[in-house]
């Protein structure tokens, strides 16, 4: 499944990389800003996370006298309201790059098997996002998935911008480098005079090498333009990050 779109950016920045015209139209990464003339942000979220399930419950009859029994009807009323009340909201993760096709799919892909393997896949959502919707319904980078995959790491994901309502929906937001945080920095501030947003929304952002504990880099590289060595080392900063990120996570939590 491809789209094609336009794409929106924020920043010149010369270690940002957007699409060229001569390039492969499968991919974008140039230093040139461009300017998106058909879907400039602040975009739509035309795919809300949350569905509603309906549950349907069985009336008791009175065996007498054929009535419903409505003592017994909330009795299970009640006892259903309280076992969703106290239902514990999973804590959601979103990381996110420029595209969305190699950094931040990796990511999610790393920390979706980290939480895996200690058991704790109910009490996370997990998803991942671009500054930039070039690559808006297009799968990961094929070379990002290959080295993921000799790691046993699986990545699924499929490419989609940053929306407002990220900024409610997630509890963290992990930017891979300095400009990709600056452009969600930006989209925040230009999305919170039109959505209804919280205030400390932007408190959210983190840096994802802020979490790591084994290497000294401040940024995750975009590993597009170099050799397969690049996406090892990506691997390599994620899998330190995310290790620390879930403890510090579960640190809060407890």
């Amino acid at each position: 499944m491809v789209r094609t779109s336009t794409t929106t950016l924020y920043s010149s920045a010369p270690n940002t990389r957007f699409p060229n015209p001569s390039l492969n139209l499968q991919f974008c990464h140039n230093a040139t800003k461009i300017l998106s003339l058909k879907n400039p942000l602040p975009l739509i979220n035309k795919h809300p996370f949350l569905q509603y399930s309906h549950h349907h419950h069985h009336h008791q009859k009175n065996p007498t006298s054929g009535a419903v029994n409505f003592k017994s009807l909330v009795i299970k009323a009640s006892s259903s309201s309280m076992a969703s009340s106290t239902k514990i909201k999973p804590f959601s993760v979103l990381f996110v790059c420029l595209g969305n096709i190699c950094r931040s799919p990796a990511a999610e892909g790393v920390f979706t098997d980290i939480v895996k393997k200690r058991g704790l896949d109910s009490e996370f959502k997990i998803d991942s996002a671009g500054t930039i919707d070039y690559h808006e319904g297009n799968p990961a980078d094929p070379r990002m998935r290959a080295a993921s995959k000799r790691r046993g790491v699986a990545i699924t994901s499929i490419s989609r911008p940053i929306r407002p309502s990220d900024f409610r929906d997630f509890d963290i937001i992990l930017a891979m480098d300095k400009q990709n945080r600056e452009d969600i920095m930006e989209a925040f501030n230009r999305w919170k005079f039109r959505e209804t947003l919280p205030d400390d929304a932007h408190k959210k952002v983190k840096l994802m090498c802020s979490f790591c504990k084994k290497h000294e880099e401040t940024e995750v590289p975009d590993p597009y333009y170099g050799g397969p060595q690049g996406f090892e080392k990506v691997l390599d900063l994620l899998e330190d990050a995310c290790e620390s990120l879930l403890d510090n996570i579960l640190a809060e939590k407890n």
